[in-house]
């Protein structure tokens, strides 16, 4: 097997310190490699250190295994002066029984050497910080989701059914009856009669919902989650400024974005910070699906292609586009909602949604590379492009009923 890199190195990463693996050609054999592993601290100054061997070395490639987020500042600090690579731990796999991290070290020095190893994907800084906070207001998003369910089982500890009739209890209406449940107010139809707008039409089922055994114990922890709630609030519209200073350079791209369906403006930024907004770096549509999971595996064995499930990619680009998916479906009149249902009659609802994702994931690739904006192809997509089919699916219905059809064209005007 060639060597492309005569002189690598492979680290292997811990919270606490590395393995670093040089790989160097041997002075006693031509054509026989040495090597020699170390062990640095993790902290700054012992990369640096480590930086200043891996340069006395004169090493031309650095291999380093994703590991959690102790990659990070070796890779920052190192890649300012090595060429270094980070890689998929799932892809860098060490043989059975050799699993030790100096074996791990020489292991990945070992691929590197031979060019058996691709790099994973690290954005610019710009895009790095982007991705954080946009990660940060998800966690934050989901956070508050929990608080809000933590708050509905409390509720039902005191009988209280309030989530039942309001579709939203930390609405305008549902917040009112929290805040007078707190100060000491039990009375049902007085709190029924807190209801705003549409939700006044429904007075008699909140009074009914609303009668309970409230105590003063349910009041402590209603609090402590309505004061969580409100911080993680607050927390979510200061990352909403931030982000949407951060922004400023992918505004045209984020513009794009908005004119697909079921993708909204927070969704677009998610996608923009995950990708980075630069399709130079994947191939190909399908790469970019691949990266991101949202295509099926593939697995053939003795000429049989077996089933199997979606590749792990990108959870934050994955979830974005399980958002976008469910608006595109919803959205009538439209093509990924004409795709939707017609793969869901025979692959079922899950598939389909996947399909719809890869759909939106392969428009977001051209999109981005022709900087062009989304094309609606219509509901009626399918049906124009196989008419016949269409003709064959709705008489083979309708003679299923019990009616004989008779088709007549119609005639056009003259």
């Amino acid at each position: 097997m060639d060597v492309l890199h005569e002189r690598c190195a492979g680290l292997d990463i811990s919270k606490k310190d590395a393995k670093a693996c040089v790989r160097t050609p041997s002075t006693k054999r031509r054509g026989s490699f040495t090597t020699q592993t170390t062990t640095w601290g993790s902290t700054t100054n012992a990369v640096l250190a480590l930086r200043d061997h891996l340069l006395a070395a004169r090493v031309t490639l650095v291999v380093i295994e994703a590991t959690s987020d102790y990659w990070k500042p070796f890779y920052y600090l190192l890649a300012e002066d090595l060429n270094v690579i980070l890689v998929n731990a799932r892809q860098v796999k060490n043989l059975p029984g050799r699993k030790t991290d100096v074996s791990d070290a020489a292991w990945l020095a070992q691929l590197g050497a031979h060019g058996l190893v691709r790099p994973s994907f690290v954005p610019p800084e710009p895009v790095r910080e982007l991705r954080d906070l946009t990660r940060a207001r998800t966690t934050a998003t989901r956070e508050r989701g929990r608080v809000v369910q933590r708050l509905e089982k409390l509720l039902e500890d005191t009988g209280i059914k309030l989530s039942a009739v309001a579709s939203d209890i930390m609405g305008v209406s549902g917040r009112a009856m929290l805040e007078a449940l707190i100060a000491g107010e039990h009375d049902p139809q007085l709190l029924a009669d807190l209801a705003k707008r549409r939700l006044r039409n429904k007075i008699p089922e909140l009074t009914e919902a609303l009668t309970g055994r409230f105590r003063e114990h349910h009041a402590f922890l209603t609090r402590l989650h309505l004061d969580q709630y409100d911080q993680l609030t607050a927390m979510i519209e200061q990352l909403d400024e931030r982000i949407e200073e951060a922004m400023a350079p992918f505004r045209g791209a984020l513009d794009l974005l908005d004119t697909i369906p079921g993708i909204n403006r927070a969704v677009a930024e998610v996608i923009i910070a995950e990708t980075g907004g630069d399709m130079s770096r994947f191939a190909s549509a399908r790469h970019l699906a691949s990266w991101a999971g949202v295509c099926p595996g593939h697995h053939e064995s003795a000429g049989r292609t077996k089933k199997t499930k979606v590749r792990p990619g990108n959870p934050y680009l994955k979830g974005a586009l399980g958002l976008a998916a469910f608006g595109a479906v919803r959205t009538k009149d439209t093509y990924l909602q004409a795709r939707y249902k017609r793969l869901t009659a025979r692959r079922g609802p899950l598939r389909a949604l996947v399909a719809v994702e890869h759909s939106i994931i392969t428009a977001i690739w051209h999109m981005l590379t022709d900087n062009v904006a989304y094309q609606e192809l219509g509901g009626t997509y399918f049906t124009q492009r196989d008419p016949e089919r269409a003709t064959r699916r709705a008489i083979n219905q309708l003679n299923q009923l019990g009616y004989t059809v008779t088709l007549n064209p119609r005639e056009t005007a003259a």
